[in-house]
């Protein structure tokens, strides 16, 4: 049976989210974690609002919960734009996507989320649209099919992917403006929980707070989602103030340990090392063993693992780091019981 992945930064209820939107920031002066992409995209959109023109199109890509959408959304404040939202998988025909493009205004944003998961039909209607704003709409068939040239106005198109390999290269080179979303740092994180706490608000002690981004995975939604449990658990067995007691037992409580690993992550480590004898093993044997879909494995899991040095992708496989072994406090295989596949150095 597949677990639920406490402190996945996919795994968004209808409260998170609400709970997300009313944090997320409305411009770039706000925006905290992006380092230079942040003045690129100052630049561009000054740029593009003194032509009166639309910006650039966008492709944003990195593991999940790291601001992607919350940029779309800044990107169309700066702009003084709508925002128009939808997903890959939810344009499932042609037509789901040229009555969003013809509906468009002067200059407003269209955001895809996991456009990687396009269908290459819809996909074809893109790129025209994406360079010469008009989409070639064929009507009937055989003897009786014509063409039907549908101008669009300008828009900007801001697309989203945890997958950017998957993507076609058509589809790729058509964004001027290119840009990875890397993990945030503790020091980044700590600010966007002073913030966080300022907003809601919460009394906290400064302590309390750089154990939080600590352990939020440098992942800012993972951060507030954090956060919210502990002010819950502060107000119902402390005082309502976050103190390092209050946060330690919060987050023991949640399953959530030192690096900021919870059941499942120890669990896919445990697998590779105990199932697999450290591996190299493949993606789908550790999910098959976990009951567990391998996309979530590789999207969810497995970045911050091989971010923080305790995993290693390699030809033949994963492999658990040796740091791994010393935090979890498991004993390292033998060459012999690997039959001297398992080495520590390739793994660190």
């Amino acid at each position: 049976m597949a677990r639920e992945k406490i402190i996945s930064p996919e795994q968004i209820g209808v409260e998170d989210e609400q709970f997300n939107i009313a944090l997320r920031p409305k411009n770039l002066d706000e925006c905290i974690g992006m380092g230079e992409l942040l003045e690129k995209l100052r630049i561009s959109i000054t740029a593009a609002r003194n032509r009166n023109e639309p910006m650039e199109h966008v492709l944003l890509h990195g593991p999940p919960g790291l601001g992607k959408t919350t940029l779309a959304y800044v990107i169309a404040h700066e702009m003084g734009s709508t925002i128009r939202v939808t997903s890959g998988p939810a344009l499932t025909r042609p037509g789901d996507l040229i009555g969003i493009l013809t509906n468009l205004e002067r200059c407003d944003v269209l955001f895809i989320d996991e456009i990687h998961r396009l269908s290459p039909a819809v996909e074809e209607y893109i790129y025209p649209a994406m360079e010469d704003y008009k989409v070639d709409f064929v009507v009937d068939s055989g003897m009786h099919s014509r063409t039907i040239n549908l101008p669009l106005k300008p828009f900007t198109l801001i697309g989203a992917t945890t997958r950017s390999g998957m993507l076609s290269p058509p589809l790729r080179t058509r964004f001027g403006i290119n840009h990875h979303l890397n993990f945030w740092s503790a020091e980044d994180l700590l600010e966007r929980g002073r913030m966080t706490a300022t907003m809601l608000p919460i009394e906290y002690d400064q302590p309390a707070l750089e154990m939080l981004a600590k352990r939020a995975r440098g992942t800012p939604r993972i951060a507030n989602r954090l956060l919210r449990r502990c002010r819950d658990y502060a107000q119902v067995k402390a005082d309502g103030r976050l103190t390092i007691e209050s946060v330690t037992a919060a987050l023991r409580l949640e399953g959530i340990d030192d690096l900021g690993l919870d059941e499942l992550d120890r669990s896919f480590l445990r697998t590779i090392m105990k199932v697999f004898k450290g591996g190299p093993v493949g993606i789908e044997a550790v999910a098959a063993t976990l009951g567990e879909e391998s996309d979530t494995l590789v999207d969810v899991v497995e970045p911050y693992l091989l971010q923080i040095g305790l995993l290693a992708r390699t030809r033949r496989g994963r492999l658990a780091a040796t740091k791994a072994y010393e935090h979890l406090g498991v004993k390292p295989p033998t060459d012999r019981e690997t039959g001297g596949l398992f080495r520590p150095e390739e793994s660190s």
